[in-house]
């Protein structure tokens, strides 16, 4: 009789805790729904008569001018074997031609011929026609914020560099949006009340209700498509603006985000002929305050007062233009 083994574990890996495996588990249920929502398990009806690989071979040849087997095998995670007898099935049907790349005869550009790109055509509109009523049914809004989630996911599980951080006006539910920010944020971050909510709502629809875009301003800060960040430059007189409700996501700090909206204030002030910029801050702000220091703001006046459920000291800061 053989002699009995110890029944040996499927995986080394160690146990996964439990936050990471209800992590690993929802990405699998995103998976599954995705994969339902664009048909790519019954990738035969939609991309026929190739299978999704071979059709995601396709798309990098058509989109791209010069790549070689090489950059296949790295940017799609394809096996190399796997690959090579895709580009020979192509080769066979005339759809690709190679040629010796100038920098490395050892290896080949590939390229679509003639009869690939009309070949390929119709497989780009099957993905169109699945993809587009997806978007088509959701508010402008909506197909900016899952644009903006999926390049989220891209950069995240990409290993990319920091995202890319858009200033732009405001638009219709931006006030809202900052009203509901400056409530949710300073509640959790410095223990504000409701009343600094109700604050923030009265600047925004003081804002909205004289807003006179010829000398004022409302800046948005968007990165991957979802508000970040917002500043208001509103005119105080003639000659002096107000900076206001200025807020960085905590998500989305460590981008430059502040210093951005800030000098946006400062430009736009300066070619509208204002001389000078003031602020009212408190002092708990430490972020904000460097921000203001270093855009060359210096603080004026500073005085205790009790608001918003703290004990606090509020501060007066001015920019000479």
């Amino acid at each position: 009789m053989a002699a009995s083994r110890k029944a040996q574990p499927l995986s080394e890996n160690p146990p996964l805790s439990k936050e990471l495996e209800r992590q690993v588990l929802a990405m699998r249920r995103f998976n599954r729904f995705y994969t339902q929502k664009i048909g790519i398990l019954d990738d035969s009806r939609t991309y026929a008569p190739f299978s999704l690989a071979e059709t995601r071979v396709l798309y990098e040849l058509a989109h791209r001018d010069r790549v070689t087997a090489s950059d296949l095998v790295r940017d799609l995670g394809l096996d190399a074997g796997y690959l090579s007898r895709i580009l020979r099935s192509f080769a066979r049907q005339g759809l690709i031609a190679k040629a010796p790349a100038p920098e490395d005869a050892r290896q080949s550009l590939l390229t679509l011929t003639a009869a690939g790109r009309k070949t390929f055509a119709p497989l780009e509109t099957a993905s169109q026609r699945v993809l587009a009523p997806l978007l088509q049914r959701l508010k402008p809004d909506e197909r900016a914020q899952l644009a903006g989630a999926m390049a989220t996911i891209e950069r995240l599980l990409g290993g990319g560099g920091k995202p890319a951080v858009k200033l732009r006006p405001h638009r219709p539910g931006d006030v809202g949006w900052m009203v509901e920010a400056h409530g949710r944020l300073y509640a959790q971050e410095y223990g504000f009340d409701p009343s600094f909510e109700a604050l923030a709502a009265e600047v925004g629809a003081q804002f909205l209700r004289d807003f006179n875009p010829e000398c004022e301003r409302a800046w948005i800060a968007e990165v991957d498509g979802e508000r970040m960040g917002c500043v208001f430059l509103i005119r105080k007189s003639a000659k002096v603006a107000k900076l206001r409700v200025l807020l960085v996501d905590p998500r989305a700090r460590g981008l430059g985000i502040g210093k951005a909206l800030v000098g946006e204030c400062i430009r736009f002030a300066r070619q509208k002929g204002y001389r000078k910029i003031t602020l009212w801050t408190n002092s708990v702000l430490t972020a904000a305050r460097a921000i203001y220091e270093k855009a060359g703001f210096k603080l004026v006046a500073s005085e205790k007062h009790k608001s918003f459920g703290r004990e606090l000291v509020g501060e007066t800061w001015e920019l000479t233009l």
